[in-house]
């Protein structure tokens, strides 16, 4: 059977971690991931879950993969059953004006953190795509690619990237000449185009090229 057509276990992310840590007594593992880091415009938006104790990988979390991997529509239908099946999900999020005053790294984590206080309860340990929040008095580990290969980071990526969307889809309501509905504020050429013909939104990232260099910002 060629590549293409292959699906098995080892295609999705496992629960290793999570069952690491459910052996030791802690129920409240929260998986954490962002959406919107790289894109020009809109918020950096952070998502936490924390999974039910000893799930197994089975139904909707064997179904889990990083947000990148899902069309939109399966990206919807499997944040809907998040929200309904994990223990405890929440959304953060960090606006462009603070992404411009603190940075893209700290407004990152500015948006976990908001995540992880919006959770119902703390959480007991953290898994974290890429990043660290040190400034919290919480256990945690940080994994490279953790969305590909953890589940619940995988599903708090699925929960940012939906929300994010939806964010997007209601700037494109008030901004329409940037088309922010289709390329979600990323550097389309569409958008680099509306950006070059009609200048920065209240919407963008000031501090980001184009902007910071457009001279209508500078003069």
């Amino acid at each position: 059977m060629g590549k293409a057509n292959r699906e098995t276990k080892e295609d999705y992310p496992s629960l290793n971690e999570e069952r690491k840590l459910w052996r030791t007594g802690l129920l409240r593992v929260a998986g954490l991931d962002e959406a919107g880091r790289g894109a020009l415009a809109g918020p950096v938006v952070a998502g936490a879950v924390i999974l039910p104790v000893n799930t197994r990988r089975e139904g909707l979390w064997a179904a889990v993969q990083d947000s990148k991997l899902l069309p939109p529509a399966r990206r919807e239908e499997l944040a809907e059953q998040i929200q309904v099946q994990a223990t405890d999900s929440s959304i953060g999020l960090a606006a462009a004006a603070e992404i411009d005053a603190n940075g893209i790294a700290p407004a990152t984590r500015l948006a976990m953190r908001r995540a992880v206080r919006n959770l119902t309860q703390p959480p007991e340990h953290l898994l974290l795509d890429w990043v660290r929040l040190n400034s919290l008095n919480i256990p945690q580990q940080s994994f490279t690619k953790g969305d590909l290969h953890i589940v619940s980071i995988a599903a708090a990526s699925i929960l940012a990237k939906v929300y994010r969307d939806q964010l997007l889809r209601q700037l494109h309501e008030r901004f329409p000449a940037y088309g922010f509905h289709s390329h979600k504020g990323y550097a389309a050429p569409t958008h680099l185009a509306a950006i070059e013909e009609h200048g920065p939104c209240p919407a963008h990232r000031r501090s980001f090229a184009p902007m910071r260099t457009d001279a209508r910002l500078l003069s």
